[in-house]
């Protein structure tokens, strides 16, 4: 069975520390999963119910004016020129989790995927059945076959930015093995401070084997609604859509509604990233305060902190100020001494557990 061939899903693990943190008089603060707590937008939610009374069944590669309002944000944001493909996504995880799957890699192909990573990349080749191997630039990788290779920039769960000239190695490096590039560039817009580039910017027109990954989630508050796109290679795009039409894989008809009025609007998200720049000061000097480093997070939704010591401790002692944060070790080997912050709370939720971090 597929189950066999998956890990314990690892936020299970961290449920007694959550119920560890419920246990505060002022209650918990969540600053583990990222999770949008802010309002979905008003055009967003009358978009969704404009289009709710629709009975047909969705368009697996999207409404044209949903296809055409991403197309919009990738040339607005991740200056994507030359011809490109387009695609909807019932948000971006499902994407990350079956993507070796939908092409077709199977057990002859390995997946390349960072040493710090979100674990559904790890998770998707199991999926497939596909071996993986872990590398941060293309040195690492092993002489094997590879059919894809994920990069992360911002990165979850360290907020670390992809150089230009890292994106373009990588870029010619997946080209040489014939490999598809996918980057996941969900919290590019989310630059505090450096501001990230798309890999699309950088192909001069030729998107050859490339996919860039978003999703509205953080951007638009729509994790509920899971609305995610990719964009790029219009080959691996039609290749994507024709396996997608086969196997159901499709966002709702309402959804796509919400989306093409999220990606329209740039007011509401440029609200969202205020609020989210105003949020991560205050808890990064309550970090900084308490004698934690908080390391790379120039980019995302995330401060990945260390105090120097085997991450669990660190979330222990959090949970009993009834504050949770998820476990480096969730992300890889190399975060055994971190832990991953989350900026995704209310004002007034950011602003007790900085003083409870503080001290």
């Amino acid at each position: 069975m597929l189950s066999d061939r998956l890990p314990q899903f690892p936020w299970d693990r961290l449920a007694p520390y959550g119920e560890r943190a419920r246990r505060h008089p002022d209650g918990i603060v969540d600053l583990s999963m990222g999770t949008p707590v802010d309002p979905v937008p008003p055009l967003v939610r009358r978009a969704l119910e404009s289009a709710s009374a629709e009975p047909g069944y969705p368009l697996t590669a999207g409404t044209p004016e949903l296809r055409e309002a991403i197309a919009a944000w990738l040339r607005l944001h991740c200056g994507v020129t030359g011809d490109f493909g387009v695609l909807p996504t019932i948000g971006s995880k499902e994407l990350v989790g079956l993507l070796p799957m939908l092409l077709g890699l199977g057990e002859s192909r390995t997946v390349v995927i960072p040493r710090l990573a979100y674990p559904t990349y790890d998770i998707g080749s199991r999926v497939s059945g596909s071996p993986v191997t872990m590398a941060d630039h293309p040195g690492q990788v092993p002489a094997v076959d590879v059919g894809l290779i994920w990069v992360n920039s911002p990165g979850n769960p360290h907020g670390k930015v992809a150089t230009a000239g890292e994106l373009r190695a990588w870029v010619d490096f997946a080209r040489s093995r014939n490999a598809v590039l996918a980057v996941d560039e969900c919290y590019l817009t989310l630059g505090w401070d450096t501001e990230p580039v798309s890999v699309l910017s950088l192909l001069d027109g030729d998107n050859t084997g490339v996919l860039a990954v978003h999703s509205l989630s953080k951007r638009s508050n729509l994790a509920g609604y899971r609305a995610g796109f990719a964009g790029g290679d219009p080959a691996v795009i039609a290749a994507l859509l024709e396996a997608r039409k086969h196997t159901g894989l499709i966002v709702p008809t309402p959804v796509q509604a919400a989306m093409a009025a999220a990606l329209g609007d740039e007011e509401h998200a440029a609200g969202q990233k205020a609020a989210y720049r105003a949020r991560r000061e205050i808890l990064r000097e309550a970090l900084v305060a308490r004698g934690m480093r908080v390391d790379h997070s120039e980019a995302g939704l995330y401060l990945w902190a260390t105090a120097g010591r085997d991450c669990w401790d660190t979330v222990a002692e959090f949970a009993d100020l009834g504050v949770l944060a998820a476990p480096g070790e969730f992300y890889g080997p190399g975060g055994r001494e971190h832990v991953r912050v989350a900026l995704t709370a209310t004002d007034e939720r950011i602003k007790a557990a900085a003083v409870r971090l503080a001290g």
